[in-house]
């Protein structure tokens, strides 16, 4: 999946056309009872320990392994149908060296003793060879070897065990509640993930880990006979770093939106069944829905909108390789360079404080180890509107004269090198107790937007436009309304810096994405962007239904 599918697929807007081809997330095809089984780690203690051997034994200085097994599900149903379900594994294994001050990498789906052996002396062969045009060695900064350990996303229910037939009947009813409030379409899907990861390193680390994470979604359609006018609304759920209990809905993990819009927000819980209802009901409320006037309106965004407009302007501005221009594929480098940083120019206003976080509970890059074996944690990016720190690995830290790794590198299999991928990024809540009413009450001329849309950014992730799923207009403290049409224009620094306030942390939720893409050859990741409703003083709205000319 490419960056460009970060909004098609959650959107699911190809519908019908697109998933009964969608057969998994990749690997070979698996019956669903072995998606319960595991891997012993003193067997792979073994395997890796051949590896990191052979890799000294041939002249690699340090050498990593990572014994991989990823596993998926993907249900696709459409109205009263169940269009497909494909259960998926990948397992094998991959390796890293340095030697003579180069990387060289080697994987095997060969995952004995001698298989991984022989992958790492390829590894190093490779090194040596790449050795003899590389410029400048590569510089570690230092991890200390953490021994045995393990790691594993605190779920409550192992999607994987839930019966298929359950997960089935549920993604059904939902498309029943559609169809029942007014959908003439609607297409639901389910995707989970688990990643069985074994990292050993010649450091000290023999690092096992079980990741899981879930993501249901959908796509009503309401069509006007008459016409032929047709508008959607897709799901407002969020994928997660969690287990079935996601899918177990909990009146405390409601959030109201603001009066005279229905909407509900969801925490470390979803309700389908509700959401769809009532997409249902606002696909058929668009149909009739007034186009937005263009013009200069304060935007009050939740956070379902609100994390894509993080991801896009903040998360990738702020990964070290495109700042350094290593890095240009899916989307280009970053305007936010380290001598643009230097002249300490304002990224926001005084509110803005976004943090990157490997640690937050339910989100989905949440993992005790990164994929370089770096115990993971949290820090501070934009602090008070400032751009303080990025996004580094291992090999990047001494580039901005740092002497450790944020713990952010990743592979999305085991056959792929690993490399610097985005973190959690997430706005701060603020500090005074402020609801979505009390806010929208300020606002004179505005529009509320939720979910996510349609978008475009420019290469240095600066100048970009922006969409929604549904748009409420605000008029004197009060929702009126619904409109359409409607997509906003700004730039980077001005938008963050038009923002002035934000709700506090009891709106506080989770946006995110299964399919980051990034590199060549390209890698996916799962990635979650955390905001409460924010509000952005004079932006510019475009109609997207007016044609130029």
């Amino acid at each position: 999946m490419k960056r460009r599918d970060f909004v098609g697929l959650s959107g699911l807007a190809a519908g019908a056309l697109f998933l009964p081809a969608f057969p998994s997330l990749g690997g070979t095809s698996v019956d669903p009872s072995r998606l319960l089984e595991g891997i012993d780690p003193a067997v792979n203690k073994h395997m890796a320990d051949a590896a990191l051997n052979a890799a000294k034994t041939a002249g690699a200085t340090y050498a990593d392994v990572r014994i991989g097994r990823y596993l998926n599900q993907s249900i696709f149903t459409r109205e009263k149908q169940v269009q497909n379900i494909a259960s998926g594994e990948s397992f094998g294994a991959g390796v890293r060296v340095l030697a003579n001050g180069t990387w060289g990498f080697a994987a095997t789906n060969t995952v004995t003793e001698a298989g991984l052996a022989k992958a790492a002396q390829l590894a190093v062969a490779i090194a040596k060879a790449n050795a003899k045009v590389q410029k400048e060695k590569v510089q570690l900064a230092p991890v200390k070897g953490f021994g045995e350990v393990t790691w594993k996303t605190p779920i409550q229910q192992n999607s994987f065990e839930v019966p298929v037939a359950q997960k089935v009947e549920l993604l059904l009813a939902a498309n029943a509640k559609a169809t029942d409030n007014g959908a003439s379409f609607v297409n639901s899907s389910l995707f989970q993930i688990n990643e069985q990861k074994y990292f050993a390193s010649t450091d000290g680390s023999y690092i096992d880990q079980d990741v899981h994470r879930i993501w249901p979604t959908f796509s009503v359609t309401a069509i006007d006979r008459a016409t032929g006018k047709f508008r959607t609304r897709d799901a407002l759920s969020a994928p997660m770093g969690l287990g079935y209990e996601y899918l177990t809905p909990k009146a405390v993990d409601k959030i109201a939106g603001p009066a005279g819009t229905g909407l509900i927000g969801y925490r470390n819980s979803y309700d389908i069944l509700e959401d769809a209802a009532l997409a249902g009901k606002q696909a058929k409320q668009k149909l009739t829905a007034k186009s937005v006037t263009p013009g200069k309106y304060d935007l009050v965004l939740d956070p379902n909108h609100l994390g894509l407009t993080i991801h896009e302007s903040v998360g990738h501005p702020t990964e070290l390789d495109r700042v350094l221009g290593y890095e240009a594929n899916y989307a280009g480098t970053s305007f936010a360079t380290l001598e643009w940083k230097a002249k300490k120019i304002p990224f926001g206003s005084k509110l803005v404080n976004i943090v990157a976080d490997k640690l937050q509970p339910g989100s989905l890059g949440a993992v005790g180890y990164d994929d370089e074996g770096v115990k993971t944690k949290r820090w501070d990016l934009i602090k008070e509107g400032m751009l303080v720190d990025y996004q580094k690995i291992r090999d990047q830290a001494h580039i901005v004269g740092q002497n450790e790794s944020d713990g952010c590198c990743y592979a999305d299999s085991w056959d792929a090198v690993q490399f610097q991928r985005m973190p959690n990024v997430s706005l701060q809540p603020g500090t005074a107790k402020m609801s979505v009413d009390e806010m929208v009450k300020n606002v004179d001329k505005g529009v509320y937007i939720a979910g996510r849309g349609s978008y475009s950014i420019d290469q240095q992730r600066y100048n970009f436009q922006f969409g929604g799923q549904v748009f409420y207009a605000i008029e004197k403290g009060k929702i009126t309304e619904m409109i359409e049409d409607v997509a906003y224009q700004a730039n980077t620094q001005e938008f963050w810096n038009s923002c002035s306030a934000i709700c506090d942390e009891s709106d506080y939720r989770l946006f995110g994405s299964f399919f980051d893409g990034k590199g060549q050859p390209s890698q996916v990741s799962a990635v979650s962007h955390g905001s409460a409703t924010t509000r952005f003083n004079g932006v510019n709205v475009i109609n997207t239904a007016r044609k130029i000319g």
